[in-house]
């Protein structure tokens, strides 16, 4: 007798474990199915399939903008520092830009790990075109030179996007100041000096 019962006893108690798998053996622990998760999970899926296309992860041109500036402050303030000439070349064709230190009738790069090799700008980002006091480069290879001094070499770069979306970056030589414009920047056009004033000008004879 003892024995039956414990059996039956037995029984009931897997009969209960059964009907607890069979219960909550298809439910987390909050509650929820794994079925229930499942369809969560696809939902989810579907929509960072709609939302992430829509957000660029890609530079505009106002950061790019304002990285070069941040590249022609250092460079601006590493030739003070070192008392040494400081090159940019930009390789407008490729996209590429780096500094070179002059020393003697060479050129060595940056002990900064950052110009160890040239960066490059976005490829949804060009060089159009850059100003210099030599006349307009719409290709090739240019470079600019920061001196002990502070001063820089006169330049107007104007980068474009994809969009055909415009940036301008004029840097002063005399004082370093540097403007940036979403519209192109010119240079100044030369004083013409009327043939009619040029004897006021001049100054009486003693």
């Amino acid at each position: 007798m003892v024995n039956v019962e414990l059996s039956e006893e037995s029984e009931a108690v897997r009969g209960k474990g059964v009907q607890g798998v069979r219960g909550n053996g298809l439910r987390a622990s909050d509650g929820f199915t794994i079925l229930e998760i499942i369809i969560v999970l696809f939902l989810l899926a579907g929509l960072l399939g709609i939302i992430l296309p829509r957000i660029s992860l890609d530079e505009n041109l106002s950061s790019v903008g304002r990285r070069m500036v941040g590249t022609v402050r250092s460079l601006q303030s590493l030739a003070m520092s070192s008392q040494k000439t400081v090159r940019l070349y930009i390789d407008m064709d490729r996209g590429l830009y780096w500094p070179m230190i002059l020393e003697g009738n060479q050129e060595k790069a940056p002990i900064d790990p950052t110009w160890a090799t040239p960066l490059n700008l976005p490829a949804t980002i060009r060089v159009s075109d850059i100003l210099l006091s030599h006349g307009k480069k719409e290709s090739g290879r240019v470079d600019l030179s920061f001196y002990p001094t502070g001063r820089i070499d006169p330049m107007t770069m104007h980068m474009m996007d994809t969009k055909n979306n415009i940036l301008a970056i004029a840097i002063e030589p005399v004082t370093g100041a540097i403007r940036m414009s979403d519209e192109r920047i010119e240079p100044p056009k030369p004083l013409v000096i009327l043939e009619r004033v040029k004897p006021l000008l001049k100054t009486a004879g003693p």
